[in-house]
Parts: structure tokens; C-alpha cells; sequence
């Protein structure tokens, strides 16, 4: 996922921390061997290659992701969209840097095939209609976070902090008996104060464009999000859904962003010209 991760957790006896972060690697790199675009060898990019009218099956991992994509496709009147990755692609965002392009014909043909309508997912059966490539950066990461949680569990570990390219999931404790605090990141020059957070059973996700330059592409139009939003935290249970529903948010900027996150109770907080904390994420704050 051309990133880094880190576990943090409270070893219950007999615990051979070795043998835990080897079976974390052997589950990351399952994920990876399926959704990660940035492999040539990966479902997704033989998806996005397959022959029009293919129906490709689907691992359980995947299909949970294209659900919960196509769910928050919705929900955001396609603001996140997994079917965007041809423009990642020609907007210089992908793997591959040779395409770039500043046609913006070629951009207008790619937002063309492009869609999250023209998916249909059928008994873990996913339909290539033709010209259609997933990108699913903005939604694997927050599932690769959950699904090491899941590991640990399995492992007799319930108290720990995951964390992958800045994806966030704490449960139960710290061996003090402090929760897993974390601060919400703000972008470089805010004089904002910290923002802290106690993770407990909960997941944050933040997207931002003052790391990588403006990566993030607003489906509807092809091009860099121009909402006016320099970052997004949403906290949630779910770190997918955090991770898809800041991408979601930051398409739509301030006004629209804080809307849909009052509609669909997510607790958010906008950083643009100013602050901004939806109702859920100030509710949370009260206790």
C-alpha cells in the first residue's frame, strides 16, 4: 500500500511477539494481493484489465470492501467512488507515473467508463463492464486496520492500537489503564489546538492533501477536490468506513461535508478556512 504499520498492544501471557507480527505480515499481504493497484499481479488490476462482460469472483476480504464502497458511494451522492482509477491514473496519482497525461480528452473518456452505478456485484460475483478500473486507496487501508484488529483478537489480544499510513483503531487499554489517546493531525500552518481522542472500540481515519499535494480527485468532476478542505477526521467504529467516508467529505467541502456528516452521524471534524465539528463528534466530546 506503498506505506508503513505499527501495533502496539498489551501481551497477555505466553504471548511470542514474534509469531503475532508474522501472522499480521501474512495477513497484509493477502489483502495486498488483492486489492492493491499497486501490484501488477493483484485482483484488482486483473479486474481492471479483464475482457468486457467478465464476471470475476470475489474473495470474502474483497467483497466486503466493494459493499461497503458502493454503500458510501451512495450515501455521498457518489463523492467516494471506487471506479475512479483511470483518472488517478492520468492525473499522475497512481502507480505508474508514465500516466500522466494533460489531455484532458483522454481525463473526459476515463470519467466516461468510469461510474460506481456501472458496478454489479452478484453472489461475491463482480461484473467488468468494460474500461472500468478500481482504486480502492481510499477505502483497503481502513479495512487492512480492522482486519489486524480481527487477528489480534484471535490471538487472545484485546488491548491494542493499530495503525497503518496514519489509519487508526484502538481497543480495550494501555497497560496503564490510560486509553489509547490520540491527537487529531492538523495541516501544517493552523494554529488550531490539539484535538485528542480516547480510542476506545473506535477507529479514525484522516484525509488530507498537505501531505501528497491534492491526490484527492473529486469523481464527479475528474479533477483535484477543490472543496476548500485541507483535512478530514471522521471517527467510527469502522476503520474502512472512517477511511472512505474522509475521502467522501473532503470532495464535498465544508458546507456540503458538514451536512452529510450531520445526516449520517458521523462524527467529523473539517479543518478549511476554519474548524468545523459535527454534532456527533461534539457529542462524543461532552463525555
Amino acid at each position: 500500500m506503498g506505506t508503513s504499520w505499527s501495533v502496539r498492544f498489551a501481551a497477555p501471557s505466553g504471548c511470542e511477539p514474534a509469531a503475532i507480527a508474522a501472522a499480521i505480515g501474512d495477513r497484509l499481504d493477502g489483502i495486498i494481493a488483492e486489492m492493491s493497484h499497486w501490484r501488477s499481479d493483484s485482483l484488482v488490476s486483473a479486474y481492471n484489465h479483464a475482457a468486457p462482460g467478465s464476471w470475476i469472483a470475489l474473495p470474502a476480504d474483497f467483497a466486503t470492501v466493494i459493499e461497503a464502497a458502493l454503500s458510501v458511494a451512495r450515501l455521498s451522492g457518489g463523492a467516494f467512488d471506487p471506479t475512479i482509477g483511470w483518472i488517478v491514473a492520468l492525473r499522475g496519482f497512481g502507480p505508474d507515473p508514465s500516466l500522466f497525461s494533460a489531455d484532458e480528452a483522454s481525463i473526459t473518456a476515463a470519467r466516461a467508463s468510469a461510474g460506481w452505478r456501472r458496478l454489479r456485484l452478484e453472489d461475491r460475483q463482480l461484473l467488468q463492464p468494460g474500461g472500468l478500473a478500481l482504486d480502492l486507496s481510499g477505502i483497503a487501508k481502513g479495512f487492512a486496520v480492522d482486519a489486524v484488529v480481527e487477528l489480534l483478537a484471535t490471538h487472545g489480544i484485546g488491548h491494542a492500537l493499530v495503525e497503518i499510513g496514519g489509519e487508526l483503531a484502538g481497543r480495550g487499554v494501555r497497560p496503564d489503564g490510560d486509553p489509547w489517546w490520540v491527537d487529531l493531525e492538523n495541516p501544517p500552518g493552523t494554529a488550531l489546538p490539539p484535538l485528542r481522542i480516547a480510542l476506545h472500540g473506535l477507529a479514525v481515519a484522516t484525509s488530507g492533501d498537505y501531505r501528497r499535494g491534492a491526490h484527492t480527485i473529486d469523481p464527479r468532476t475528474g479533477r483535484s477536490a477543490e472543496g476548500g478542505l485541507r483535512s478530514v477526521s471522521v471517527i467510527h467504529h469502522s476503520a474502512m468506513l472512517a477511511d472512505a467516508w474522509a475521502t467522501a467529505l473532503t470532495v464535498l467541502g465544508p458546507d456540503e461535508g458538514l451536512a452529510l456528516a450531520s445526516r449520517e452521524g458521523l462524527a467529523a471534524r473539517l479543518i478549511g478556512d476554519d474548524e468545523r465539528l459535527s454534532p456527533e463528534l461534539l457529542r462524543m466530546l461532552e463525555y
